[in-house]
Parts: C-alpha cells; sequence; structure tokens
C-alpha cells in the first residue's frame, strides 16, 4: 500500500477516501447521543440549517439538538484533530526527533497555564471572548521559547536534550497551574485545571469555531506548502544550508505558527495527548516519509481519529462524560508501541 500512496493517484484516491470517512463521521457522531437520531435525518437537518431549508414545527427541538448543540462540538473536534496531527508533524521536523509533539515539548502545558491563568484573573479582558484564547497562544509561545532557548546548545539542538527538556518544563508549568488554581479565590478553579489538563469539547459552540477555522485552516495549507522544507530540515542543518535553506530562520517562522495554532486549539479543547504524536506516524507508514504526502494526509486521519474518539468520551458512560485525554491515551499509547515494536523509527523511516 505504500508505494501505491506514493503514486499521485494513489494520493488522490486515499485524500477521497478519508474526505467520505470524515463526512460520513460527521453525519454519524452528529446523531449520535442520549437522542439517536438516524444519520438520513441527521443530514437532513444539516442541510437545511446550511441551505436554509425548513423544517416543521414538531422537528424544532431535533434541529436544536442537531445545529446548535453537537455539530459545533463535531466540527470543533474535527479542526481540532488535523490542528493537532499537523503541528504534530510539523514539531517531530522542527527539532528532528520522532517523540516530539506539543504536548511533549511542553507547549501544550504552557497555553493550559495561560488559558487558566486568564480564566481565573480575569486578565486580557479587553480582548473580550478572545481573552483565553490570546493567553493560550502567549502561554504556548512562552513554553516553545523557553524550550528552544534551553535545548540549544552553542546553536545546536539536540533531539534527546530536547525532549527531556520539553518533559522538564511541561511539569513544571503542570505545577504552575496548580499553584494558579491553589491561589485562586474560588473552588470553580480546580474544574477548570481538570478541563484544561485532561481535554473536553464540551464548551463547544458557534462563536469558538470561526476563530479556530482562521487559524487551523491556513495553518494547514502553509504547512503543507513547506512540505519539501520540512523534508531539508529533517535531513539536519548542515545539508538544509548546503540546499540555500537557512535552518534558524525557518526553525523560528514555524516555533511561532506552531505555538498559534497550539494556543488557540488549547483554548477550546485543553490540552489532548498523543494525537499529534501517534497520527504523524501511522500515517507515514502507509505513505511514506515525504513531508508534503503525510501533511496532506495526516489532518485527514487525525479529524476522523477526533471526531470518534470524542464521541466515544460523551457516550460510553452517558450521561457523564470521559475526559478526551483518558480516550487519546488509552488509544495512542498502545499503538505507538506497537509501531516502535515494529520498526525503527526516524521519521517514520527505518
Amino acid at each position: 500500500m505504500r508505494e501505491r500512496l506514493t503514486t499521485r493517484g494513489g494520493l488522490l484516491t486515499a485524500v477521497a477516501v478519508l474526505v467520505t470517512a470524515l463526512l460520513v463521521s460527521v453525519v454519524v457522531a452528529v446523531g449520535l447521543g442520549p437522542a439517536v437520531i438516524g444519520p438520513a435525518e441527521t443530514a437532513r437537518h444539516l442541510w437545511a440549517a446550511v441551505s436554509g431549508g425548513t423544517i416543521t414545527a414538531d422537528e424544532v427541538t431535533t434541529h436544536q439538538i442537531i445545529w446548535q448543540i453537537r455539530a459545533p462540538r463535531v466540527l470543533l473536534a474535527a479542526l481540532v484533530g488535523a490542528g493537532l496531527s499537523a503541528v504534530g508533524v510539523a514539531a517531530q521536523a522542527l527539532v528532528r526527533n520522532a517523540l516530539a509533539d506539543p504536548f511533549v515539548l511542553g507547549v501544550s502545558s504552557g497555553a493550559s497555564v495561560g488559558a487558566v491563568a486568564v480564566t481565573v484573573s480575569g486578565g486580557l479582558a479587553a480582548l473580550g471572548i478572545h481573552a483565553v484564547s490570546a493567553g493560550a497562544f502567549l502561554g504556548a509561545l512562552t513554553a516553545s521559547l523557553l524550550v528552544y532557548a534551553a535545548a540549544s546548545h552553542r546553536g545546536t539542538l539536540s533531539p534527546l536534550r530536547l525532549v527531556l527538556t520539553g518533559v522538564a518544563l511541561s511539569l513544571g508549568f503542570q505545577a504552575l497551574m496548580s499553584l494558579i488554581v491553589y491561589s485562586a479565590p474560588d473552588s470553580e478553579a480546580t474544574g477548570m485545571v481538570l478541563y484544561w489538563t485532561m481535554g473536553s469539547f464540551g464548551a463547544a459552540n458557534w462563536g469558538a469555531l470561526p476563530v479556530v477555522a482562521l487559524v487551523v485552516l491556513p495553518a494547514l495549507a502553509v504547512l503543507r506548502r513547506r512540505g519539501r522544507t520540512l523534508d531539508v530540515l529533517a535531513l539536519g542543518d548542515e545539508t538544509a544550508a548546503s540546499l540555500g535553506i537557512d535552518p534558524d530562520r525557518h526553525r523560528k517562522g514555524l516555533l511561532v505558527l506552531l505555538s498559534l495554532v497550539t494556543g488557540v486549539m488549547v483554548a477550546v479543547s485543553g490540552a489532548i495527548a498523543f494525537v499529534g504524536l501517534v497520527l504523524p506516524h501511522v500515517v507515514r507508514m502507509v505513505a511514506g516519509a515525504g513531508h508534503t504526502r503525510v501533511l496532506t494526509l495526516a489532518p485527514l486521519a487525525g479529524a476522523v481519529f477526533m471526531v470518534w474518539a470524542d464521541l466515544v468520551s460523551r457516550t460510553l458512560v452517558a450521561p457523564r462524560e470521559l475526559p478526551l485525554g483518558v480516550i487519546t491515551a488509552l488509544i495512542g499509547v498502545p499503538v505507538f508501541v506497537t509501531l516502535m515494536r515494529r520498526r525503527s523509527y526516524l521519521f517514520g523511516g527505518r
């Protein structure tokens, strides 16, 4: 299969399959919940909402469940899943380390600290509904800069040093977040810290979707256009320089982009682990290590995965909701261990 996907026709076929799977997944996920709605009826209500169609008076409740409650949540899950997969690919190429992702590098923890600090303190109030997103971005950017500065040694970036630094700073940010909660004047912060550390789309609404879409979708396009640059960066700084690419300049730009996307996603979903780590490897296993191919397929695969993971989290023990991070970890850990046992990874290669 890997050989077939390296051709243009094979890649287009894989994209068509994943797009179809995503559309089917969205319709099925929107229809499932405490009130089960069939796929045909769900699709009809979604089309009526998009096209401005009419519904009968006795269908108002069903329409509100589909369009106002479930649709924004499912679409947000798809966007975040796509974004996490793409930034995972970029992070691994950025630091030439197959174990890198925003969570392992501490970026997600930094974003969580920023979001929780803004929520608890009421800071950045002038930004209105975008205050939490701004706080998460600033936290993610700060974490990225700290990890990069601490892991750099005489202008070089050691993969092992980077991972160890990221893990250490991630623990430090988690401790800082606990301190913020401990110092908060009310008990609401306790629930907030659990939300940011374990992940959930429970607060999804139509107001959050445009901001996430305006950041994630262009970022996906930018990363895919830089696929060849990421291929070169993965070969090392000396090789990149010999081919006329300034690794430091591209690395700084990617770091800012990764921080922006991670910050916005954490602001609406909390820190979700393993998606950005495992999905790139799964895609590389079937599509090869070329970043243009991987960044074409990984966002779609991540979107499908996240839609189903969120569906499991909200239906498995309904009416209670499982933390999304629990679901992704229970799936991601055995998958990653299996991949590591099957092949020794260096950007998905043997």
